[in-house]
């Protein structure tokens, strides 16, 4: 990523600043997006206007008249509610229209003669880049070729995760180019889905099918980059089910069996519409490559023309028309979900390459990675939770052992310097230059005396004090907190008389100096304020966590978690669990106080909506630092998730709350009989007094509840909730 400037600069440089150019994109008025612009322009009730945008199917590029066409509940609130058919009318005339301005993520054009001489060119309001009015197709149009420069953040961190590799275990060796691609390791933990921070392979979404489909091949991979896109996601469940043996796989010619055979007969790349239509219709490359960008691109005057020459090309090649027909149909189909396999396969080996790491390097991977990460708050709590459940200790700043950034130490992982709260880079280059150049600091005298107190000063000391940076010295946090400030002024005046050439009898000597303050013995601060200063420095807990103390007990309560809500089904019943960071409270029209409250998990924050009765009933509890159980819908909306809660309790509380029946939760679509099969297996070894139900979840119909009956009572336990999300994937197993 910190090199695509360098590259752009470069090309600017050698063809000269007049014939470069970044790209401007447009974003265009989408369905959603005019629905609720419009909805608020007519001052419409936002849950109104939400409700009809959320009807609109999540499909890309879909058209509100498509979206009527497709979605019942649509076209019926059209048609019975005046204020909607407006609103979709308004909208509709919106809709397509460019609403802002903005630069292309990696296009760069350059032009053989000065760029004004072909297009217009627009200034950024906000800054100084000057782009090109065209957009990209309209640039080709005119004959620009468009170059994509695109800065990968992950290339940073796998170059840095070698460097710590060579560096700290002295594999000096070791190069990322020349890793197996038929690793184990890096397979089984693609296969279990443990991908926090793998590329392209994090979602929640594309760790299920990791675990659906357990990969064993580097084209299995290719595959699920190409097909994890909303078109060809309808083609998964074939793609597993021909891949596990469960389904047949037919080719409806065998000269196809060479060109589909890797993705188990299954269309996935343009380069496979290429082949094909060489293989069957006898086309030449450059007439396939054509083909593949008027299917691609659904180009139906161009279609048209090709249909023909298709069956003609086919017949020569003596398979009947009918076949050809039914070829080129699936063709159709599938050339506009089409991914470039080139393309997928560059992913694919960084994707890999990063697995590679953390399956064999994870302490110099996840460093890396937290690196990368240093400014986004909610992916540095995201990684120390990963960190944790790998069992690597993400440990506190220390002045003895951290550098600017994350670094590596043993099997943990140091936090930087840099990331403490009112701690400069001035501060920072003093601690590390005074280590460096003459060794570890003994005592905290021993610090104030060779560090920079120019550039450490007061507010650094209190900062580092706080988050833990001076534990390896004598004392405790709270002594010296209480002690620091004579033995810094102590050392200053030192400094001082050093800097004008006074030295006192004890320089001059060597004899320690007994008559400077010492630390007071004072206990120190408990844990909890320990945890809340850590917060308060870092932004993050470090050395434990409120919630951590309820491990044993939370999975029995909590179904859900802040990386895991957004794949769970919109309008379902969720249970989290986690501590406030920030409340907002706002008026409602009825004059009463809401909140939105922000919680805070081992993974990351949940946004919670709490309307005024319930705020009204726990605002005591919310407001108190105790980590809270949430039970509440599951609202996925543009902004992303929220929990609308309808219970508020403590998490102690809530564990003493007995239970009484255990709840399985089915995804149909992700379930078969085989899997039916294994939870039987499970509940016969999980036999208790505890009534079970099964619910089959389906997003295209209702819920059904089957009842285990009274001869197939099971246990409540960690071990059954364990197995059975195992099966059926993380938070299926509910304790009601």
């Amino acid at each position: 990523m910190e090199g695509r400037d360098e590259i752009i600069r470069y090309v600017t440089e050698k063809y000269g600043s007049d014939q470069v150019s970044q790209i401007i994109t447009f974003g265009k008025m989408q369905a959603k997006a005019a629905i609720r612009d419009v909805g608020r322009a007519l001052g419409m009730p936002y849950g109104e206007v939400d409700t009809i945008a959320k009807m609109i199917p999540n499909t890309i590029g879909i058209t509100l008249k498509q979206a009527i066409k497709d979605e019942p509940r649509l076209a019926a609130e059209q048609k019975k509610n005046e204020k909607v058919k407006r609103l979709l009318k308004l909208s509709q005339s919106l809709e397509g229209l460019n609403r802002h301005a903005s630069t292309h993520a990696a296009g760069v054009v350059i032009s053989d003669i000065p760029l004004v001489e072909r297009v217009p060119l627009y200034k950024s309001p906000n800054n100084d880049d000057i782009v090109t009015q065209y957009s990209m197709n309209d640039l080709q149009s005119v004959g620009l070729t468009k170059f994509d420069f695109l800065g990968l953040r992950t290339l940073t961190v796998i170059r840095d995760a070698s460097k710590f590799i060579r560096e700290g275990r002295g594999e000096a060796d070791f190069s990322i180019e020349s890793i197996p691609l038929d690793d184990k390791d890096t397979y089984k933990l693609l296969a279990k889905g443990q991908t926090d921070g793998v590329f392209q392979l994090e979602s929640s979404g594309m760790k299920d099918l990791l675990v659906n489909i357990k990969p064993d091949c580097i084209e299995d991979i290719i595959a699920l980059i190409s097909l994890y896109r909303p078109g060809p996601m309808t083609m998964i469940p074939d793609f597993i089910a021909r891949k596990q043996g469960k389904q047949k796989i037919v080719y409806e010619d065998p000269r196809l069996e060479d060109v589909l055979k890797e993705t188990y007969g299954t269309i996935i790349y343009q380069e496979q519409v290429m082949q094909i239509a060489g293989v069957i219709g006898g086309y030449s490359m450059a007439d396939a490559d054509n083909l593949r960008r008027a299917m691609s691109k659904k180009k139906a005057s161009a279609m048209e023309k090709e249909t023909p020459k298709f069956l003609a090309g086919a017949k020569k090649n003596k398979i009947s028309e009918a076949t050809a027909r039914k070829i080129w149909k699936q063709m159709e189909t599938f050339a506009g979900y089409g991914f470039n396999k080139s393309h997928s396969t560059a992913y694919t080996m960084i994707s890999f390459q990063t697995a590679y790491l953390k399956a064999h390097y994870p302490v110099e991977f996840m460093t890396a990675l937290l690196t990368s990460e240093k400014t986004n708050r909610d992916n540095i709590i995201k990684y120390i939770g990963s960190c944790r459940d790998m069992g690597i200790s993400v440990l506190p700043p220390d002045i003895n052992e951290s550098f600017t950034d994350f670094s590596v130490v043993g099997d943990n992982i140091r936090f930087g310097l840099s990331a403490v709260k009112n701690v400069g880079n001035g501060a920072v280059d003093s601690i590390i230059l005074a280590r460096t150049s003459e060794g570890r600091f003994t005592s905290f005298h021993n610090f104030c005396d060779r560090v920079d107190m120019h550039k450490i000063n007061k507010k650094v000391i209190e900062s580092l004090i706080k988050c833990g940076a001076f534990d390896s010295l004598e004392g405790n946090r709270c002594s010296l907190m209480e002690g620091y400030e004579d033995i810094a002024l102590v050392a200053q005046k030192r400094n001082k008389d050093q800097m004008s050439g006074q030295t006192s009898l004890f320089d001059q000597s060597g004899i320690e100096d007994t008559t400077q303050p010492h630390l007071p013995d004072v206990p120190e601060w408990d844990h909890d304020i320990l945890l809340s200063y850590e917060k308060e420095m870092l932004g993050f807990y470090i050395t434990g966590h409120p919630l951590l103390k309820y491990a044993d007990s939370l999975n029995t309560i909590v179904d859900s978690g802040s990386q895991t809500l957004s794949g769970k089904q919109d309008g379902s019943t969720v249970a989290v669990a986690g501590v406030v960071s920030n409340v907002k409270e706002t008026t409602t029209k009825k004059k009463d106080t809401m909140a939105y409250v922000t919680i805070e998990d081992l993974k990351g924050f949940i946004t919670v909506v709490v309307f005024a009765e319930l705020y009204r009933d726990t605002m005591f509890i919310i407001n108190s630092e105790e980590p809270l159980y949430i039970k509440g819908r599951l609202d996925i909306g543009d902004e992303g998730a929220k929990v609308v809660a309808s219970e508020i309790t403590t998490v102690e509380e809530a564990i003493k709350t007995p239970f009484s029946s255990v709840h399985f939760m089915i995804d149909t679509e992700k379930s078969d009989s085989e899997t039916v099969e294994s939870l039987k297996a499970i509940l016969d070894r999980r036999r208790g007094n505890n009534a079970g139900y099964i619910h089959l979840q389906s997003p295209n119909s209702a819920e059904t509840i089957i009842s285990l009956g009274e001869g197939s009572k099971v246990e409540i336990s960690e071990e059954i909730k364990k197995e059975a999300d195992e099966l059926l994937g993380p938070g299926a197993t509910r304790f009601m």
